[in-house]
């Protein structure tokens, strides 16, 4: 008799234990999508604003910005050059009818009535789940084709903002995640402003 409890109670046992396992290796992959859902999504929000501030420092200076400093800065203080022409400048007939007029507007102006707001910020190039850390950023002018043409990069390795998910063996669960893998928009080789999600 007392064999026989003690065979239950190692079999009851045994059952929590087999039990346990089964919900943690159904539980791991569902917590890694999640995880990597959540944040995957905010990070590519956070992309998505820097993108469209890097558009409107273009519009005030003609390059992207290299840095988050000068990419605030630039559009808090700078300012957007607008030239009327009166005239035809194009008929050979009227040069002397032809005048412009040159005024400026603040930058932040056109940001305030953006639609949807443009979030700009001194955290603006903060990672989502980055622990402070920022954006890799990269702007200067290249030769392309012949050419030369601006080009801008922002991103960040999926391993600085996946916290204990930033590792390989999460493959099983997503045979595309990769944790070296950039997220990110712009190319430093080709002037595009397209996102990896996209």
């Amino acid at each position: 008799m007392k064999k026989r409890s003690i065979f239950n109670a190692l079999m009851f046992l045994l059952i929590l234990f087999l039990g346990y396992v089964l919900y943690t290796q159904i539980q791991e992959p569902i917590a890694f999508q999640q995880t990597k859902d959540e944040r995957e999504k905010a990070v590519i929000n956070q992309l998505i604003q820097i993108r469209r501030a890097q558009e409107v420092y273009r519009d005030v200076t003609g390059h992207y910005a290299p840095s988050f400093t000068a990419l605030v800065d630039t559009i808090k203080n700078g300012q957007y050059r607008i030239i009327k022409v009166y005239g035809d400048p194009d008929d050979p007939n009227s040069k002397d009818l032809v005048s412009f007029d040159t005024s400026y507007i603040p930058a932040m102006d056109s940001v305030r009535n953006m639609n949807p707001p443009l979030v700009l910020n001194a955290d603006i190039g903060k990672v989502p789940y980055g622990n402070g850390i920022e954006f890799e950023i990269f702007g200067d002018t290249i030769s392309y084709q012949s050419a030369l043409v601006d080009v801008v990069e922002v991103g960040i390795p999926y391993a600085k903002f996946m916290g204990e998910f930033a590792d390989p063996k999460y493959k099983k669960y997503d045979e595309r995640y990769d944790p070296k893998k950039k997220i990110k928009f712009g190319d430093r080789n080709k002037p595009i402003l397209t996102g990896s999600w996209e």
